[in-house]
């Protein structure tokens, strides 16, 4: 199933099958895309924005039944207070946007990470989103104050708390913020760095991995092709031979 209404397949360069069916990206490089264009970080964020949609969008174009995105880490914090009050304007605004639009698609919209600190209206319209979703058959994961340490220690106390003491790895994998889902097949990070920076530490297990040096808000769909081709060309073994 795509993730969004398919437009036309003559627009879209690769068709997935069930052996890719949950991408996940690592959206790294906007502030150093607005850098080099003289321009603030929050500026690269907007413009990381449209991206975001027109990639997810494709992605449902090609069949991909599930996309993951790295929106704002628990380290994110750090960030300057101007550029952490422009990102979380942008979630807000799409949030609204997804409670007008990504519901008709049959979307499952869920936020990953720890909701507490987050403003309040935020924390409302994502609650309003999740639950108006949670039946549809689609997904799209926004990681939103995300850490993959912290999902496991949550998911293990979680456990304990629940009297649970031979916890084992269904126990925790029931207890993640991804829970039900089906785990990444292809972990997609752009704008040259080579490491998961804490993402879907449990679910990356047996993911593959594909890095390109292309910054965020420089990314296009024939980018997508190029890591789907090369996905294909790779032996998964899980373990074996």
């Amino acid at each position: 199933m795509a993730l969004f209404n398919k437009k036309s397949k003559e627009n879209t360069e690769v068709k997935v099958d069930e052996r890719l069916q949950h991408i996940a990206f690592i959206m790294d490089g906007n502030g150093r895309w607005a850098k080099k264009r003289g321009m603030p970080r929050e500026y690269g964020h907007t413009q990381g924005a449209k991206v975001f949609k027109e990639i997810t969008e494709y992605c449902g174009d090609i069949g991909i039944n599930t996309v993951t995105v790295y929106a704002f880490s628990t380290e994110n914090w750090k960030r300057p207070k101007a550029e952490v009050d422009a990102i979380m304007k942008l979630f807000i605004d799409y949030i609204y946007e997804a409670l007008n639009v990504m519901m008709k698609k049959d979307i499952c919209i869920k936020f990953l990470g720890d909701k507490s600190p987050l403003p309040d209206k935020m924390k409302e319209l994502m609650t309003e989103v999740e639950e108006g979703s949670k039946n549809n058959k689609k997904h799209l994961n926004i990681a939103i104050n995300y850490g993959g340490k912290d999902e496991i220690v949550h998911a293990v106390n979680t456990a304990i708390a629940e009297g649970i003491t031979e916890i084992t790895e269904k126990d925790i994998e029931d207890r993640l913020y991804t829970k039900g889902q089906m785990m990444p097949d292809l972990i997609f990070r752009t704008a040259g760095e080579q490491r998961l920076s804490n993402f879907l530490m449990w679910q990356s297990a047996y993911s593959e991995f594909y890095f390109t040096d292309t910054l965020w808000p420089d990314l296009k769909p024939e980018h997508i092709d190029a890591a789907v081709e090369n996905f294909y060309q790779r032996q998964r073994r899980y373990g074996g031979l």
